[in-house]
C-alpha cells in the first residue's frame, strides 16, 4: 500500500489540480524514517525552495511533507543524505473503491 493511500484519506487532503503545474514540475510526498534528524528534513526542504520549488504542507505525525518541484531536484533531495533516504511517491487523488466503468 502506497504512503499516499494512506495519508491522503487520513489527512483529508485536497490534491492541487496537475494543470496548475508548470511544464517539468510534480507534486510529492516526502517521507523520512522515524530516525531521522530535523536537520535532514530541513536540509531537503531548503534544496526545494532553493531551486524554485514549493513544500505544500508540513506533516507532524509523521516525518515529512508534501512539495511541488522539478525531477532534478528531486534527484538532489534523494541523494542528499546516504544514511536516510527519503520514500518519494507522486501525490495524487486515491480512491478506496472501484469505480464503475458504466458510472463515470
Amino acid at each position: 500500500m502506497k504512503l499516499s493511500q494512506v495519508l491522503l484519506p487520513l489527512f483529508g487532503l485536497a490534491t492541487i489540480s496537475t494543470a496548475t503545474l508548470a511544464a517539468g514540475e510534480r507534486q510529492v510526498l516526502v517521507t523520512y524514517s522515524e530516525d531521522t534528524p530535523p536537520s535532514i528534513l530541513q536540509e531537503a526542504k531548503d534544496a526545494i525552495v532553493a531551486a524554485g520549488g514549493k513544500i505544500t504542507q508540513e506533516y507532524s505525525l509523521i516525518k515529512g511533507f508534501a512539495a511541488t518541484v522539478s525531477n532534478e531536484i528531486l534527484d538532489t533531495v534523494v541523494t542528499l543524505s546516504q544514511s536516510h533516504t527519503p520514500v518519494v511517491e507522486d501525490e495524487g487523488m486515491v480512491n478506496t473503491q472501484q469505480q464503475n466503468p458504466l458510472e463515470q
